[in-house]
Order: structure tokens, then sequence, then C-alpha cells
């Protein structure tokens, strides 16, 4: 079986105007969208990866519509290998608040990372970066993804390819820093024990984590911080 499960530890802080941190854990999967797992049928209830949970057409695969989003920035990877980390479907339910393809060209080069993020009302959006060495790249916010945040500001990412194991942070700045999401974990070789393992110590883990982000919501509004209105924007694309 290809591909890496990350057993992950997902850190939130939000800076300003009140202080609020939260953090949980959970897993993701790491693959390679040119050898995607082929899982037991017993097993794929637990982890399914489909195209129409990302961006493109629901009708390509993965790899097509990566490639496609790529092309219309003027890249080709010309065979290159794109590494993909997402949540799969578990049990039908899927939440992806971030997906990250590394992309590489033929030789091995780095050429850029796309970033998908999506929210909690159905929408998606993708950020081009080209990154430096280290991972690094800064872009600015495009896509309202809190309801108590708006679209202004830049985010400063830190998003290094994982070798053993995963050390990404994307904080979100104006004037100084609003907040910090940090996600760190290992990767651990796909095997039936180990996705039989995260779906028993995690269960129905996109679930999970879609009831936190609103029940932290909820707290925030508790407190006072004032909701933002959400706009309709051309750039959003609906999940299907």
């Amino acid at each position: 079986m290809t591909g890496r499960l990350v057993y992950t530890t997902i850190d939130h802080v939000r800076h300003t105007p009140v202080h609020h941190r939260f953090r949980y854990r959970s897993y993701s999967w790491l693959v390679d969208l040119d050898d995607l797992p082929r899982l037991p049928r017993a097993l794929r209830p637990l982890a399914e990866l489909r195209a129409r949970d990302h961006l493109g057409d629901p009708e390509r695969g993965l790899r097509a519509n990566v490639d496609d989003f790529l092309a219309e920035h003027g890249i080709g990877l010309t065979d290159g290998r794109i590494l993909m980390l997402t949540n799969a479907r578990v049990l039908g339910f899927v939440f992806n608040p971030l997906t990250l393809y590394w992309c590489r060209d033929r030789t091995g080069r780095p050429v850029c990372v796309v970033a998908e993020v999506h929210n909690t009302y159905g929408e998606r959006h993708r950020y081009l970066l080209r990154t430096d060495d280290r991972g690094r790249a800064d872009t600015a916010k495009q896509f309202y993804v809190s309801p108590f945040n708006d679209v202004s500001g830049e985010y400063r990412m830190l998003l290094p390819e994982p070798g053993d194991h995963l050390d990404l942070s994307i904080t979100l700045r104006r004037d100084r820093p609003v907040l910090t999401a940090s996600v760190r974990g290992t990767c651990r070789p796909a095997s039936t024990g180990t996705i039989l393992a995260a779906a028993l110590t995690m269960p129905l883990a996109p679930l999970a984590i879609a009831a936190r982000i609103r029940i932290q919501g909820i707290r925030l509004w508790l407190r006072g911080l004032p909701v933002v209105p959400r706009p309709v924007s051309p750039t959003e694309e609906p999940s299907r």
C-alpha cells in the first residue's frame, strides 16, 4: 500500500483583538498523485481520496486537475512529482481546511506549492506559492475563511516539504500578527494497522475537525468578537 499517514498536532492561536488558543490531534494523508494508495475494499470507507473533494473538474483525476491549475499560471511540470497532504473522506464525510500540493519538475527541482483552502461554507480557493529554499512564502489574503476576519492582510507561510516529519505554520498579519496556525506531525507508512489505529483513536476525524472549528467560533462570539459578513467573490469555487 502506498502513501503515508501523518499523525498531527494542530495549534491555533488568535493574537488580537482577543487572545484565544486551542489545540487538537488529528491525522492526514501524504500521497504522490501519480501513485495513490489502493486500499482493500473493507478499508475504503475509512479513507477515500476523491477529485470532487478538491479543486477542478470532479470527473477528472486529482493529478490532471492540479496540472490544469498550474498551466493557467504558465507552469508545466513535464511529468514531475506532486505530493499532496490532505484529509481523506471517512465514512462519507470530508472536511479539508487546508490541502497542500508540493510540486517538483522531472529533475526533482522544487517549482511551487499550491495551498487549497476550504471554509465551513463549502467554498474553496487556491493560492500559488513560490516558496524559498526553506519553504517560506508570503501572499495577500484573498479568501474569506473565518467569520471573524475579512479578506484583508497577508499570510506568512512556512511550508517545507515533509520527509519523516511535518512542520508547517501560517500566520495572518495586518500591522501585526492576527492569528497563527501550525501543524506538526510524524509521517508513517500507510498500512492496514496504521489506518485502523487512526480510525479507532481519532474516529471520524474530518467531522471532529469541523465540529471543533464551529465550537471555537461560538466561544469567540460569546467573548464578544464581532462577526464579519461573508462577501460574495467570483474567485470562490463551491464544493460539489
